[in-house]
């Protein structure tokens, strides 16, 4: 191509793709150009995430962004990395094909980052190449001849600060212009595979409709074995260009050639021609900041001491820092409620508001400084660097079942509640992995249980006042069935239903800086917001039908609550319920409870106090408590003997009692299959085990 060559202004609002490898500072960047201007959501059919922004050039036009998934390659190993691909090639109809690229590299790493940026340029779209973390390269003694780089590539460089705001002024000034010029850079296509890539581009272009240079570069990618990923809205191959394909292939297979070594070897050796003229180095004695800090958070014994005492913190913080603005919450949920029934007359409509739409609505958003809470160290964890060396620490512990150290923090994470935890997974890159690690992220005991819990622990101890260390003894130990059972099961998923080969974690360990408060502040208020939309508006509706359950049909003038529940659509389910829970202790009064506490686990104490008709709150159970104690069966033994109150608190360990949960499942899965998996083995394996802890207990004397 002639260095005049110039791309057309677009019709409508440039559309510009923002690209690179994971930690190049790519999110820093785009939250910086695009401030509170963005939509976050999944791209349909596969669970990667879809950020699009918005910024305005010099001359106040608007600019669309489209924050792509960070990858390595154009050849796809993951579905992230498919997403990347197919969103540059145009093959997703529901992502606009971006008019222009912004290229971000890491200034210290730049012959690495360079393999990625160099396939982009084989697009023959305008590029923008932004250097970030200059100044980390400066510290590390090397230096970049940005001229240079400039007239190698045929393309607009910007060395970049994102971190401290600085180059990002002249890369709005060169985002709006009109006159990019299309890359220019050389490539010499090894001859055993050359005419491979003229057939295949000549096929691609007529057969599938591709222009000449997309033809070209997905001709090169089709001849790279890691090419193999395929998700919703990727093009599948006509039969013509899957013909020419297979035959070359076979013929180098014949002949011994290594296609695809050959083509990535020759694209690094013009790498290293470039970085050859436009990297300088200098010898650097005193080891890095990063070096030193690694010297002690990987160290295989301060390493988990730094690990331990930073989870702590996150965990602590959660269960701490929280309740005060959960009770603040949750108290002026109650204001609402007590406000509504004394503006309206008594009546279904208001018992709707009150206890269907503010009471579901409530027991969501009162988990929201926890959310807030955990993204804010999540975020931390991520700015500064030491999220990869968390998992690091931990992947060989996860190794033994299965995972890798990425679904470490998802799983701690769900001790405060599964939502976050099931969100967090996104960090895991292998698909499989990431889907065991949602399947037993619900078994990690949430504090939904903790009412539960304390509620069966007052009814199992015998006395007037639980002693602390039989609180404490019996928490731990429901603690620990949860976190065996997730243990248990991943490693049971990981060698039948989601076999794959032993995960290997292969990961980068990012240069240590100073989070900017604005991106986490940024990160927290998106995650914030996605939690309220997605679980908030699911639950309200979950809600309202089990109100509408629980109401009617109603029960003659005069009934008792008790009574209305009875009758009511709930209270016939739970009789129907009780032939399958009888054989583990429970009747239908708690089948009641296991029906409504769907919407939520906590919701089983509210519900068992309307049951026996006990006011109750989670502070002071002792009425209700009392009440459990008295409650029997027809032929006169106690309801809630200390075995089953025991067989309750192991069936809620295991039992998947949160629509909410199941709704994210849904949502991170894109399936409806595996969250109804997820009830089916949840609920299953809760079932059997109380089955043989309560039949168990009995046979000896219980």
């Amino acid at each position: 191509m002639s260095s005049d060559q110039k791309a057309s202004t677009p019709a409508r609002t440039p559309v510009y793709a923002l690209c690179g490898n994971p930690n190049c500072g790519k999110s820093t960047l785009f939250n910086a150009l695009t401030g509170l201007k963005q939509k976050v959501g999944n791209y349909p059919g596969v669970t990667v995430e879809k950020k699009i922004g918005e910024t305005y050039s010099q001359h106040g036009q608007p600019i669309k962004i489209i924050d792509l998934p960070g990858a390595y390659s154009l050849a796809a190993r993951s579905p992230d990395e498919a997403v990347l691909r197919d969103v540059l090639l145009g093959r997703r109809a529901d992502t606009p094909q971006p008019d222009r690229v912004v290229c971000i590299a890491d200034a210290s790493n730049l012959e690495r980052n360079l393999y990625l940026i160099h396939q982009i340029l084989d697009l023959g779209r305008p590029v923008i190449l932004v250097l970030n973390m200059m100044d980390l390269a400066a510290k590390s003694g090397i230096g970049i001849r940005v001229a240079r780089l400039e007239k190698e590539l045929g393309i607009p460089v910007i060395p970049c600060e994102a971190v401290n705001g600085k180059g990002l002024i002249e890369l709005r000034l060169a985002m709006s212009r009109s006159d990019l010029p299309l890359p220019r850079h050389r490539w010499d296509i090894p001859a055993p595979i050359a005419p491979a890539v003229s057939e295949l581009a000549a096929s691609l272009a007529q057969n599938d409709r591709k222009p000449p240079l997309i033809a070209r570069a997905e001709a090169l990618l089709l001849l790279t074995d890691q090419d193999t990923v395929r998700v919703a809205g990727s093009a599948a191959l006509t039969p013509q260009t899957a013909s020419i394909l297979q035959q070359w292939q076979k013929r180098w297979e014949a002949e011994g050639t290594d296609w695809a070594g050959t083509l990535v070897n020759s694209r690094y050796d013009a790498i290293s021609v470039i970085c050859n003229e436009v990297v300088q180095r200098q010898a650097v004695s005193v080891a890095s900041v990063s070096d030193r800090i690694d010297a002690v958070v990987t160290h295989p014994v301060f390493g988990w001491l730094v690990l331990g005492a930073v989870m702590t913190a996150l965990f602590l913080s959660i269960f701490t820092l929280a309740e005060y603005p959960m009770n603040w919450i949750d108290g002026h949920m109650a204001g609402l409620s007590d406000w509504v029934k004394s503006a309206m007359a008594p009546g279904d409509l208001r018992d709707l508001i009150t206890d269907g739409a503010i009471g579901g609505v409530g027991g969501v958003i009162v988990f929201l400084p926890q959310i807030l809470i955990l993204y804010f160290f999540i975020s931390l964890l991520e700015n500064t660097g030491y999220m990869a060396r968390a998992a690091f620490i931990m992947d060989r512990l996860m190794s033994r079942v299965g995972l890798n150290g990425k679904s470490f923090i998802p799983l701690l994470s769900s001790y405060a509640c599964a939502i976050p935890g099931i969100m967090a997974t996104r960090t895991i890159e292998d698909p499989k992995d990431r889907l065991v690690t949602i399947l037993v992220a619900p078994l990690m005991s949430c504090s939904a249980r903790l009412p539960v819990y304390l509620l069966m622990i007052a009814a199992l101890v015998p006395g007037d006042r639980v002693p602390v260390a039989s609180k404490v003894g019996i928490m731990l130990l429901m603690y620990a069935l949860g976190t065996l059972g997730a243990f248990g099961f991943a490693w049971l998923f990981k060698r039948t239903l989601l076999k794959g080969e032993p995960p290997m974690m292969i990961m980068e360990l990012p240069p240590y800086r100073l989070p900017r408060l604005r991106d986490v502040a940024l990160q927290m208020v998106e995650r914030a917001w996605l939690f309220l939309r997605r679980a908030g508006t699911v639950i309200l509706g979950i809600s309202i039908v089990l109100w509408f359950l629980s109401a009617y049909p109603k029960a003659p003038q005069g009934a008792t609550p008790t009574q209305q529940l009875e009758q009511s659509f709930a209270g016939q389910a739970g009789k129907v319920l009780e032939p399958v829970i009888k054989p583990i202790g429970f009747d239908w009064h708690i089948g009641i409870g296991l029906i409504t506490s769907f919407a939520a686990r906590e919701v089983f104490v509210s519900t068992m106090g309307v049951v026996f008709n006990a006011e109750t709150n989670d502070q002071d159970t002792t009425p209700l408590r009392q009440a459990l104690l008295q409650a029997r069966w027809p032929d006169g033994r106690a309801l809630f003997s200390p075995l089953v109150c025991f067989t309750l608190m192991v069936y809620y360990v295991f039992a998947m009692q949160c629509m909410s949960t199941v709704a994210v499942v849904r949502r991170e899965t894109n399936s409806y299959r595996w969250p109804a998996f997820q009830i089916a083995y949840m609920t299953g394996t809760a079932w059997v085990l109380s089955f043989i802890v309560y039949q168990g207990g009995r046979a000896l004397g219980f």
